[in-house]
């Protein structure tokens, strides 16, 4: 499964990549998120696509990861929340918006998919501009790590 871009290539690593990323990561609450993602691929096999992490990849410069994403699973209302986040030196030319873009677009076209939901930190205003820039909007409530925002399907 691959999502192209102009840029970029979006694709969800394998277990065992994600298994490598685990170990070798030294915050403690992204191993854990590492973890709980690698369980949930390995419980829910036929919707991994919803847990795995995946990776946002230069197309003229195979190898070269600029961030990553993750789904949290669908939610009975057919809602999905996304996380994503840049590699340090990538910030500032338009890869989150071009891949958001994108795998909102992707994730919108599938069965029973409504919406799609991110939450950020009350004072990421690059995030908040990404968000945006992507249709997504203010719900008017606020999780716990800040406003909540969504796009939903136009089906």
């Amino acid at each position: 499964m691959n999502i192209e871009t102009t840029r970029l290539s979006l694709y969800p690593i394998r277990d065992e990549k994600l298994r490598h990323l685990i170990e070798d990561e030294k915050d403690d609450a992204m191993r854990k998120a590492y973890g709980e993602m690698l369980q949930n691929c390995m419980d829910f096999p036929e919707k991994r696509m919803w847990y795995a992490l995946w990776q946002m990849e230069l197309k003229e410069k195979p190898g070269v990861i600029v961030g990553s994403f993750c789904f949290k699973g669908v939610g009975k209302d057919g809602s999905v929340e996304i996380g994503y986040g840049l590699h340090d030196g990538f910030c500032g030319s338009g890869y989150m918006t071009e891949a958001l873009n994108a795998v909102a677009e992707w994730a919108l076209k599938q069965a029973g998919i409504e919406k799609i939901i991110a939450e950020t930190e009350a004072e990421n205003e690059s995030s908040k501009k990404v968000l945006l820039r992507t249709g997504f909007r203010f719900s008017g409530e606020n999780g716990v790590e800040g406003p909540i925002y969504e796009r939903k399907s136009i089906k």
